[in-house]
């Protein structure tokens, strides 16, 4: 990977421009300060006041030549307001905060925000490059806040869904382990841990089994009806699951599945296929179909030709498609509780049943360690992802 090259030089750009937009950001900071304080208003215009003043006094005062020991003088600044305000959670965010408006004042000042970008744009092109930025940011926040949220609730020392005052102050006598105990600990639990165990490796294995058949066979040209079928096929990613429960329910129950492990293993491989099928297509669009040709030449059964050859080239898309399907059973629920009954009752149920009968924060606990299980698998979703590249010539090795 290259360094970025400098292509715009900086200059310290007028007032008029800079204490403002320095100004809204200590303004934007200082709304929710405010608002914890009782009065966003009133943190609004310090926040913008405070702001305002240390960016004039950085760039009309200090200089360039003295920019690291402003930098550090916002962060002392800072550190000294968020303790006053919020003690120690206060501190951590008031340092994290005095670093970012040291940074920001002499990025927006001196032009910076410029340095990488092609000279000839316009203030609106500019404006858009970073608003697209921010925003597709602030979605990314928006989605990973619950997580952020629910994993440092789950070493919680007491019976709530909440911060207590002792974590909100970092008192180690706040944390525990309790929650994770309760999991290991309980009989419940831990028989949805075994069915959830039980469940989502077999109906993988049929998922990548018969997805996998199905996307080399529609990836053929001569197959009649492909996107027809093909439609029908990833139909259970479209369809709401809801509906797709309530008529497996029907169905199952007239041939006595309903209630059965059997019947469940089958509901959610039907959920994973669609994966498979997706992820195996794509590795398929860039696969050397004279390499199969070449083999049968040679000798090669269709079957040697599929392991020897064809496998080992889609095997991340298959892979990738397995780990979605594996993920997909795991985390599933509204088609169990219409397929399965108590005997079958997996994690995802389980919590369930939890907060709607017994709320307990040993679902937190759970939903930490699925998180993390959902991390470790799509982490090497893109590993494969980025092999898969490489194997075709797509991206640099």
């Amino acid at each position: 990977m290259s360094d970025a090259v400098v292509i715009t030089e900086t200059k310290t750009l007028p007032f008029s421009f800079t204490l403002p937009v320095v100004g809204a950001a200590g303004a934007f900071f200082g709304l929710f300060v405010g608002t914890a304080q009782g009065s966003g208003l009133l943190g609004i215009v310090i926040g913008f006041a405070l702001c305002a003043g240390l960016a004039w006094l950085a760039l009309a005062v200090a200089g360039t030549e003295h920019e690291k020991a402003v930098r550090w003088g916002c962060i002392a600044l800072f550190l000294v307001v968020g303790f006053l305000i919020g003690a120690l959670p206060g501190l951590v965010l008031g340092g994290l905060f005095g670093w970012f408006i040291g940074w920001f004042i002499y990025w927006v000042g001196r032009g910076r925000y410029r340095m990488f970008l092609p000279p000839y744009l316009t203030g609106g092109q500019v404006l858009w490059h970073y608003a697209f930025r921010v925003i597709c940011g602030a979605i990314f926040v928006f989605l990973i806040t619950p997580i952020l949220v629910v994993m440092p609730l789950s070493f919680n020392a007491e019976n709530f869904f909440t911060f207590t005052p002792e974590m909100l102050s970092f008192d180690p006598d706040g944390y525990s382990l309790r929650h994770y105990r309760d999991f290991f600990n309980s009989p419940d639990w831990q028989q949805a841990l075994r069915n959830s165990l039980m469940i989502a490796p077999v109906s993988t294995l049929l998922a990548v089994g018969f997805g996998t058949l199905a996307a080399i066979g529609l990836s053929q040209p001569h197959v009649p009806f492909r996107q027809a079928i093909m439609a029908i096929l990833i139909s259970p990613m479209i369809v709401p699951l809801i509906i797709s429960a309530a008529g497996m329910y029907f169905f199952y129950s007239r041939i006595g599945l309903q209630g059965t492990y059997l019947g469940v293993v089958l509901a959610h491989a039907a959920l994973g296929i669609p994966f498979v099928i997706i992820t195996v297509t794509a590795t398929l669009v860039g696969f050397d179909r004279s390499l199969t040709r070449a083999a049968a030449n040679m000798g090669a059964n269709p079957v040697t030709t599929f392991f020897r050859v064809q496998m080992p080239l889609i095997l991340p898309g298959v892979i990738s498609g397995g780990l979605f399907a594996f993920i997909t059973s795991f985390d599933e629920v509204v088609v169990v509780l219409f397929v399965g009954s108590a005997n079958q009752q997996t994690l995802p149920w389980q919590m369930f049943t939890g907060l709607r009968e017994q709320i307990s924060p040993t679902i937190l606990a759970v939903a930490t360690i699925l998180v993390m299980i959902s991390i470790a698998l799509l982490t090497t979703v893109e590993l494969l992802r980025r092999r898969s590249e490489r194997l075709r010539g797509l991206s640099p090795g």
